[in-house]
């Protein structure tokens, strides 16, 4: 447990930090889910989209990002 006021204060803002970027994993999964399931140009922007802004916002690492974008565009690339 905390002992000091300022450890309490980042205990508060590490749970809604964690809350938030629980959040985005759990939307960019369903996102990449949906789009490995049928590729079109309109979900592909949509998931590269947000992982641009999940990379942007450290959520995941850039490089992932990078992989990720990779292997769905090729997904499409094949169809």
């Amino acid at each position: 447990m905390p002992i000091t006021k300022q450890a309490e204060k980042k205990l508060r803002r590490d749970k809604k930090t964690s809350t938030k970027n629980a959040s985005v994993r759990l939307k960019l999964r369903k996102l990449i889910k949906i789009t490995r399931k049928s590729p079109t140009p309109k979900t592909l922007s949509a998931v590269f989209a947000a992982l641009d802004k999940a990379a942007k916002r450290n959520i995941i690492h850039k490089n992932k990002a990078g992989r990720l974008k990779s292997r769905l565009a090729r997904l499409l690339a094949k169809t």
